[in-house]
């Protein structure tokens, strides 16, 4: 079983909201088509699905245990986005700027919030 910290790469490959992460990941899976596939595979899977986030971090670890440079840049690149600091499924809000509102931080809500 994958580490945590790879089902959370692996989430943040998935959504492609992660640029760097995403491209360094991609020419790692260039000469492997079946990594290159889960890759891809993670990218289209609708959110609730899980399993290709799951075979998506299997892949990052074997390359990771293969290549231990990849896995430092790996990591590395990770620990430069606000989400290399929550786990999977976690919740993040970043903050910036004059704030004159009010921010709520939540997971999952299901039904109203009222000020």
């Amino acid at each position: 079983m994958p580490e945590p910290i790879l089902i959370s790469i692996a989430a943040a490959l998935a959504a492609k909201g992660a640029t760097g992460l995403y491209d360094l990941v991609k020419r790692k899976f260039a000469k492997d088509p079946a990594a290159t596939l889960a890759l891809e595979g993670a990218a289209s899977a609708p959110s609730s699905d899980t399993q290709p986030i799951r075979a998506l971090a299997e892949r990052l670890e074997s390359a990771g245990t293969e290549d231990r440079e990849f896995a430092e840049a790996l990591r590395t690149e990770w620990e430069k986005l606000p989400e290399g600091r929550v786990t999977y499924g976690g919740v993040h809000n970043t903050v910036t700027g004059t704030v004159t509102g009010k921010v709520i931080q939540a997971g999952d809500v299901h039904g109203n919030i009222n000020l």
